[in-house]
């Protein structure tokens, strides 16, 4: 059986190298806004399973800020299909759905209450809705 090999634009590969895990544009939404409402945070917890990007411990309460693309949201962003690789891009973003899905269910068994903050939710035009929506959860 002989093992496919791809080759890869250059360019493609530097931007999917600037692509980062913690500290995205959507995520610093978030944790300016928690900030601004008084509510204090641990960040991507390493003990925690997924690691979500914001903990509150003693509330027991945490949120992870997802990207639509890379997290298969059903907004316009994350519906999107891409051209090149399709299948693979197709099978990465079904595991990273079903990943979420098994943090989710653990952090919920241990005890934890958890939200997930879209990359869509963050957008200036729905940051009152998303004020609102943090401090329900948080309160």
């Amino acid at each position: 059986m002989s093992k496919k090999t791809t080759t890869t634009d250059p360019v493609r590969s530097g931007i999917m190298r600037a692509v980062k895990s913690a500290g995205t544009k959507p995520e610093m939404v978030v944790r300016r806004l928690v900030h601004a409402m008084g509510y204090r945070y641990r960040l991507h917890r390493k003990d925690l399973p997924g690691k979500p990007d914001l903990v509150f411990g003693p509330r027991r309460k945490a949120i992870f800020v997802n990207g639509c693309f890379w997290h298969g949201h059903d907004c316009s962003r994350g519906a999107r299909q891409p051209k090149a690789n399709a299948e693979y891009w197709r099978e990465k973003i079904a595991r990273n759905v079903e990943r979420d899905a098994t943090n989710e269910i653990a952090l919920k068994a241990a005890g934890w209450s958890v939200l997930t903050i879209w990359e869509c939710q963050t957008k200036v035009q729905d940051r009152a809705h998303l004020e609102r929506t943090l401090r329900e959860f948080l309160d």
